[in-house]
């Protein structure tokens, strides 16, 4: 009997799933005026908080921006064409890292006993553990809130030492990057999406 190759599509995902997380979804700076109500936010979340960390840390922090004020003394802190996005977005999330994630891990990971003992005393191992795996988290984030319907426009170019001062003095947080959030007005950029590098030009196999 002759054997029988079975194909296999190569995406588990139907396509208008994938072109809504990926091909279709831009990095967003234009926007529509529809409000984003927290629920919308939190079903996000309760998607990417199921995303891997090492040792299911989950050190990444939001801070949520809605307010005219809020979003004032945020602007101060972000850099040249960056004022101008997160004025321009319904909402503006400043993703941070906690350093103190340790303080959760009896809770996160209980198959680890005294690990939140352990770590206490490390605070250089804790903090490269924090912006490791916050940023890792910040990367299912985006791509949670395609999920629930929403663009993201996320960005650096901001002074992270005022905004740390600004807004996280007491609770220690140590900003990474901020994402702007709505819902896009058309594709939500105003250029075509840019060409991006094929498996064979960043992959090795041996």
């Amino acid at each position: 009997m002759t054997d029988t190759v079975l194909e296999t599509a190569p995406l588990a995902i139907d396509e208008t799933a994938a072109d809504r997380l990926f091909r279709h979804a831009r990095s967003t700076s234009l926007w529509t005026d529809a409000e984003i109500p927290d629920a919308r936010l939190e079903a996000a979340w309760d998607l990417a908080k199921l995303g891997p960390t090492a040792m299911n840390t989950l050190p990444l922090r939001m801070l949520i921006v809605r307010t005219p004020e809020a979003k004032q003394r945020l602007i101060e802190h972000m850099g040249g064409g960056n004022k101008a996005k997160v004025d321009a977005a319904p909402v503006s999330l400043v993703l941070a890292a906690d350093p103190a994630f340790h303080e959760h891990l009896d809770e996160l990971f209980p198959v680890y006993p005294g690990v939140r003992e352990q770590l206490a005393p490390a605070t250089a191992v804790r903090e490269e553990m924090a912006r490791k795996n916050a940023l890792l988290q910040a990367g299912y984030l985006v791509v949670a809130l395609r999920a629930a319907g929403l663009a993201a426009g996320p960005m650096d170019g901001m002074e992270t030492d005022g905004i740390d001062r600004e807004f996280f003095a007491e609770s220690g947080w140590r900003s990474l990057m901020v994402v702007n959030v709505g819902e896009a007005d058309g594709e939500g950029a105003p250029h075509p999406r840019n060409k991006r590098l094929d498996l064979e030009q960043v992959s090795r196999i041996l």
